[in-house]
Parts: C-alpha cells; structure tokens; sequence
C-alpha cells in the first residue's frame, strides 16, 4: 500500500473515531509499527492528527469537546445499531426524555416515529423532526449550549423536576468503567444528573469508542443506570462492576 493510501485511511478512521491506538492502526493498515510511526510523524507534521502515547487523536479532540456535526458522523453506524436496539424498550402511551447526544438523537427519530408517546428532550436538532401522529413531542426550556445542542441551565433544570419520565436516554462523553457515564460540562452534567434522578428506567447509549476514556465530570454512577446499550465487549472486570451496581448490559452487534 503507497503511503498516501496509508494517510488517507489513517484520516478516514479518525473521522469516524475521535481516537485510535498504534495497534488498531498496525491492524487497519497491515503495516509494521515503524511505518505507522512514521506515517503519523507525517501527518502530525501537517497538523492533520495529534500523537499521543501509544495511539492518535483527531486535532478537535484535542482541543477540547467535539462540536455536534462532526460527532454526528462518528461511530454512526454503531449509533444506528445502538438505537435501534435501544429503542424497542419504549411502548405506547410511556413517556420518555432523549438527551442531546448523536446516539440519543437517533433513539428519539425511532420514538418519533412511534404511536401514542410523549417525549421529552433538550435536543435541538431532534425538535427538528415531525412526530407521529398522537405522539407528542416536547422541549425543555433553557439556554443553548452551541458545542452540543443542548438546552442547559436553571429553565431545563426546572422543567425536569416538574415531569415524570418512564425511560430516560442518555448519551455520555466517555465512560470510567469502575465509576460509570461523565460529560465534558458541568451544565450539561447537571441536566442529565436530574433527569437520572426522576426516571424510572435510565438507558445509556455508549459506541465503543467512549470506553475507558472517561470526561471529567462523572453524571451518574453504575448503580444509577438500568441499562447500557454498547457495542464495546466489556472485560470481565468491566461486567463484573455492572452486575455488582444491577445495571444490565445489551450487547449490540453492528
């Protein structure tokens, strides 16, 4: 494989998955370790991906949260899977709150679609969308919060204490395995907590790329979260700190 084959694939992954390691890329390119090194030393050059130990970022991870457009195009066909699955917990006449994740996103277009709900979320790209007919579709007040979309601050903190919620979806930046889901704001943070707070069931929606690389704010711990839809193969250890907290896992396969 020529070298701008290698580059233009290295780019490609990392449109799809904000962060890779050197083993995942010696995989993906059937290449040595000396050529992906100098491969990566190329394009970190061109300030295309920054070097990390033992793996690579997308330059936007770097710099802080990603913005919503591009997470929207990560991991989406994991996405696509994880809602789908996820999605089918809901029956008529429930209600339920979809968060403003990319993953969440695609669970509220599956209830949207559906007869007889109402839904809840904070999600402005989801307000976006036509729901069925006897489906009622309603938004939190509060500030906007550019980077994700999210309806934020003391309005959607509110809402949230007036309303019961059957099943509430939620997204996550990335998750600590011992600990559980984290965000990358604490606005953010404070809105999923409440929301965790008042649902009868909690489902989290996590791609396996959120595994182990937890955000520095955590929202809710294990024993807080009813489900978690992932198409990550959990450790044994990982599993077992689940099942010890009651949260059941639903492996999702893409």
């Amino acid at each position: 494989m020529f070298a701008q084959e290698r580059h233009r694939k290295i780019l490609a992954a990392l449109e799809r998955r904000p962060s890779l390691s050197l083993a995942e890329l010696e995989r993906l390119l059937k290449a040595s370790a000396a050529t992906v090194r100098r491969d990566l030393t190329f394009l970190e050059k061109l300030g295309r991906l920054v070097r990390t130990h033992g793996g690579v970022l997308h330059p936007d991870q770097a710099r802080g949260e990603v913005s919503f457009d591009r997470k929207s195009r990560q991991a989406l066909e994991a996405k696509l899977a994880l809602a789908r699955e996820a999605a089918a917990l809901v029956k008529g006449g429930e209600t339920a709150f979809v968060d403003a994740g990319t993953t969440a996103l695609e669970v509220g277009k599956r209830l949207l679609a559906m007869e007889r709900l109402t839904v809840f979320t904070n999600s402005i790209p989801l307000l976006n969308e036509r729901p069925a007919d006897g489906t009622r579709l309603v938004a939190l007040g509060g500030e906007v919060r550019g980077v994700s979309l999210a309806l934020v601050g003391a309005e959607a903190l509110e809402w949230v204490n007036r309303i019961g919620i059957d099943v509430a979806f939620l997204g996550t930046s990335g998750i600590d395995p011992a600990e559980g889901p984290t965000t990358t704001e604490l606005s953010e943070a404070g809105v999923k907590s409440a929301i965790v707070a008042r649902a009868r069931r909690v489902v989290l929606l996590a791609d396996a790329s959120k595994w182990g690389r937890p955000a520095a704010i955590r929202y809710a711990d294990w024993a807080r979260i009813h489900d978690v839809f992932t198409d990550h193969e959990p450790t044994r250890a990982e599993r077992a700190a689940l099942t010890a907290r009651g949260t059941v896992l639903h492996p999702v396969s893409r």
